[in-house]
């Protein structure tokens, strides 16, 4: 009886012991979990996707390969390789490059799967005509076809962290580089949109030829502008009325959403405009989010359009969104190079944009000209 007695303790005493281990096993595994790297922000409190914790985790931080998607960055080899950005991060760019380069914001911008975007444009030939109920039908106009290409380049990115940031838990590698990739990106395109020639990247709307013939009389591709009365500035006498003559140059089916796009020290004296009852031609606006209006349109500030000068062209006005066409590949692509610059890792970005005048008539420009 004794030693039965001494067992079932023994037993006890061990089922307690047992306990105690698994207790202190459950704090362990808890304090492992405070320990851990802090959740990516846009991913806390939800379900992480597999892709994207690879691509910032292993590949951006470590340098593993391993379960990171591979692109080819090259359309004439596919020898060099790249990584393609999860999809949350590259929309982060593009917004923030919605929100920074303002052309962007108002053109139509074309997502591509190739190199190369091609669009065709019909120009003159009449395509309609009148007749009695059994009268003959002579043969209409046939239109004439263009093909537009705007041209295209790569636009990269070679930001650069020590690896110290990199294994920092409380550093951001997501959102910095999300950040530094559009900020670069930004500059470039938005002065290739505007001002660009064409060589290895867009060609920017004012390096057109330009004309001041009217829509269905001047070359297919020119642009058309209107001339401020004076060089290097606005006319002494009513200066508003050329600004009234450049929004009617556009016909009125473009009318609807354009814009006027300038710089800031355009605007400047823009601003100080007034009708002859003193009011001001510019209009601040009414409501958080919208844009602020001059004669009834909205204007957006393009630092790179050019300051007022002789001959400049400083003020568009048109429907950017049928004039001016963006295309751009879906994917911006990721090359980790540890090597180069030790103890520096840079994060090679590319990513292939193009653009161009579309519709040569949705967009008019003024020139600061007496004629």
């Amino acid at each position: 009886m004794t030693d039965m007695l001494e067992q079932s303790l023994d037993l006890v005493a061990q089922g307690e012991r047992i306990e105690g281990l698994a207790g202190e096993i459950a704090a362990l595994k808890g304090a492992l979990l405070v320990q851990q790297r802090p959740a990516l922000d846009g991913v806390k409190g939800g379900a992480v996707d597999p892709a994207r914790a690879h691509f910032v985790d292993r590949y951006l931080r470590q340098g593993l390969e391993a379960g990171v998607e591979l692109k080819s960055l090259s359309g004439a080899s596919g020898a060099a390789g790249g990584y393609a950005v999860p999809r949350e991060i590259d929309q982060l760019i593009g917004t923030t490059l919605k929100a920074i380069s303002p052309i962007r914001a108002i053109a139509n911008v074309v997502r591509t799967g190739t190199a190369g975007y091609r669009k065709l444009v019909t120009a003159g030939g009449i395509v309609s005509g009148w007749a009695s109920e059994t009268g003959a039908r002579a043969e209409t106009g046939t239109p004439s076809f263009n093909e537009i290409v705007p041209p295209s380049g790569e636009l990269f990115a070679n930001p650069a962290a020590s690896q110290a940031m990199l294994d920092d838990a409380q550093f951001d590698v997501e959102g910095w580089l999300a950040g530094e990739i559009a900020r670069e990106f930004a500059v470039a395109e938005g002065a290739a949109f505007v001002n660009g020639n064409g060589t290895n990247k867009p060609k920017g709307f004012l390096t057109y030829t330009t004309t001041n013939e009217a829509d269905g009389v001047r070359a297919f591709g020119s642009l058309q502008y209107v001339a401020a009365g004076a060089a290097g500035g606005f006319s002494a006498s009513n200066p508003q009325d050329r600004l009234i003559d450049l929004v009617q140059s556009l016909r009125a089916p473009y009318r609807q959403g354009a814009s006027f796009v300038m710089n800031s020290a355009t605007l400047s004296a823009i601003r100080k405009m007034k009708t002859a009852d003193g009011a001001f031609l510019w209009q601040p606006s009414m409501a958080a989010g919208m844009p602020a209006t001059l004669l009834g349109y909205p204007v957006v500030e393009a630092e790179d359009m050019p300051d007022i000068a002789a001959n400049s062209l400083s003020i568009a006005f048109g429907n950017f969104q049928m004039g001016y066409v963006i295309a751009e590949r879906s994917d911006t692509s990721i090359l980790r190079d540890p090597f180069s610059n030790k103890p520096f890792v840079h994060f090679y970005a590319v990513k292939r944009i193009g653009g161009g005048v579309a519709n040569s008539e949705a967009i008019k420009l003024m020139r600061f000209s007496a004629t």
